[in-house]
This record gives structure tokens, C-alpha cells and sequence, in this order.
């Protein structure tokens, strides 16, 4: 599959594409993102694999902090939701500055594991947390840098939640409750509802190869139709 680029050599300023995936747990969106970037490469695309929480060496720091298991009987207070919250935005605001934005200058394709979607899904509806906040602190760290196009893809709660099972790495989120895991995906529903243009709901029970045709169809028909992609590619394939 071919993927048209809208590189223009006499343009001081370039403006890469914005890809990010999200999905509840066991979704399978970090396999659809390494699929989709090995795709983009292919192409002669320079693309950029990162993730939330982390991203950069201390991003990376405050994800394990976040995410590490609480062992029974351990001398640690739990996090609460609104420092969890915090945590995820002083990571993302390392990640943008350091990582994110200078790469979408440089023309580059930045595919990322999870963004503000997740703040939303996560500490906003299943959280609870305020959503105005959440929205406020996002604006404050990002300076409306939002994804040109993002996945949701979707997947029963018990589906999911058995793929994870069988992972030898559990985090802190896999040991929440099963009303949890609900409100997260309720809140990924919403959200794809009221940005029908840049979310796309995908079906994640189809085979993870048909999935990776979907997507790639997707992303194609976004560079080729947004005008302002600004994208870089090697030399062999200009």
C-alpha cells in the first residue's frame, strides 16, 4: 500500500502527523501501533515510536512509579486519583516538550501509545475526577498540540481483561475492579462520540491482521487528504 507525502522542500516550517492509539486493557493497540509503524517505514516515512506514561528517561521514571504493583503489607500510602492524574500530566508535559514536538517539526510521524484520551477515559469517568481540570492542566502542558487522528479500538471488558491475565506483566491498573474497567471503556465510547472526526472506533475482536489493513487503510487516506502533513521521507522513496 502506498502512502502519498505532501513534502514540500521549500518549506521552512514542516508539520508531521499526530497517530496516537487507545483502548481499554488487552485491546491490543501497542501490537496495532508497532504494526502500523513498520508499515509507515516501509513506505520511506520517518516515524516515531513512543508511549504514555513515558516517553523520555524521566517520563519512563514516573510510569514505573505509577504503574508498579502494591504489594500487600507495603510501607508505601496508595496513590490517589489526583495524584495519579498529576503524575500522568508531569510526565506528558516532559514527553511533548522533549519528544513529541520536536519530531512533528522535523516532519516526522509520531505514533503514540496512548494520550489525553486515556487522562479522559481513565482519571476523568472512571476516576471521576473533574473533566474541566482534566481539560484546563491538558491545554496548560500541551499547547493545543491534539492528534490529527486517533484509534479507540474496542473491546469487550471480559475479552480484554483475559488477554491480560495471561500477561507476566501486571500492573497497578490490572488490579482494579471489573467497575472500573467498565467506566474506562464507557468513557472511550463517549469520547469517540463526540470527536467522530479525529477518533476512529475500530472493532479489536477481528484478527490482529485485518485490524492492521483497517488502520493502515485509515492512515492513508489521511495523508493523502490532509493538506497541511508537511512529511518527510528518505531519500529513495521522494
Amino acid at each position: 500500500m502506498k502512502f502519498t507525502s505532501h513534502h514540500n522542500k521549500k518549506s521552512r516550517s514542516r508539520s508531521g502527523a499526530f497517530i496516537t492509539f487507545e483502548g481499554t486493557e488487552g485491546s491490543g493497540k501497542s501490537t496495532q501501533c508497532r504494526s502500523l509503524a513498520r508499515s509507515l517505514r516501509g513506505q520511506g516515512f520517518h516515524v516515531l515510536e513512543t508511549r504514555e506514561p513515558g516517553g523520555t528517561p524521566l517520563a519512563e521514571r514516573i510510569r514505573k512509579l505509577m504503574l508498579t504493583r502494591v504489594q500487600p503489607n507495603a510501607l508505601i500510602e496508595p496513590i490517589t486519583p489526583a495524584c495519579e492524574a498529576m503524575l500522568i500530566f508531569a510526565a506528558r508535559a516532559q514527553h511533548i516538550a522533549h519528544v513529541i514536538q520536536p519530531a512533528l517539526e522535523k516532519g516526522m510521524i509520531v505514533l503514540c501509545d496512548r494520550f489525553f484520551d486515556s487522562t479522559m477515559a481513565y482519571q476523568g469517568y472512571a476516576r471521576r475526577l473533574d473533566k474541566s481540570m482534566l481539560n484546563q492542566t491538558q491545554q496548560f502542558i500541551a499547547n493545543r498540540l491534539q492528534p490529527h487522528l486517533t484509534f479507540f479500538l474496542d473491546l469487550p471488558i471480559q475479552e480484554g481483561l483475559a488477554r491480560r491475565q495471561q500477561s507476566k506483566k501486571q500492573d497497578r491498573l490490572d488490579q482494579e475492579s471489573f467497575a472500573f474497567h467498565q467506566r474506562v471503556r464507557r468513557g472511550f465510547v463517549s469520547l469517540a462520540k463526540e470527536n467522530p472526526t479525529r477518533i476512529k472506533k475500530v472493532d479489536a475482536r477481528q484478527s490482529p491482521q485485518a485490524l492492521t489493513s483497517h488502520i493502515a487503510a485509515i492512515v492513508e487516506q489521511m495523508i493523502y487528504h490532509t493538506k497541511s502533513l508537511r512529511l518527510i521521507q528518505s531519500s529513495g522513496n521522494k
